[in-house]
C-alpha cells in the first residue's frame, strides 16, 4: 500500500515538473526569481525530449509500483501518461522533438517578455 502511494506521489511530482518545464516561464513573468529554478528545469526537460532520454522519475515510479504489486510500464512518463491523451497513435521521435520545441518556444516567449519588461522599467 505504501509503495503504491509513493508511486502516485512520484507521478504527481513528475506531472508538476513537466508543467513547470513547459509553463514555468509564465511564472517568471510574475516572480522573476523563479527563473533560478525554472531555467535549469527547462533545460533538463527539453534535453530529455530532444535526446530521447528517460527521466529518472520514470524508473523510480516503476520500481515503486512493482514493489507495491503493480505492473510497471515501459517507455517514459510522456509516453505512458500524456501520449495516450495527446497522441493516441504512438509517440515518435518527431513527436518528442515537437514537444521539446513547444516547451522551448513557450519559454523563449515568456523570457522575451521578462527581458522586454526589465528594459522598459530601466528607462
Amino acid at each position: 500500500m505504501i509503495y503504491r502511494a509513493l508511486a502516485d506521489l512520484v507521478l504527481v511530482v513528475h506531472l508538476a515538473f513537466v508543467l513547470f518545464v513547459v509553463l514555468g516561464g509564465l511564472l517568471v513573468l510574475r516572480w522573476p526569481r523563479v527563473a533560478f529554478l525554472h531555467i535549469p528545469a527547462a533545460i533538463w526537460g527539453i534535453l530529455i525530449e530532444y535526446r530521447g532520454w528517460i527521466c529518472p522519475l520514470t524508473p523510480l515510479e516503476n520500481s515503486l509500483r512493482q514493489s507495491g504489486g503493480e505492473a510497471g510500464y515501459s517507455g517514459g512518463f510522456i509516453q505512458h501518461y500524456i501520449q495516450p491523451v495527446l497522441y493516441p497513435a504512438g509517440l515518435t521521435r518527431g513527436t518528442q522533438i515537437v514537444l521539446g520545441s513547444f516547451a522551448l518556444v513557450v519559454n523563449l516567449a515568456a523570457y522575451g517578455l521578462v527581458i522586454a519588461r526589465r528594459k522598459r522599467l530601466s528607462k
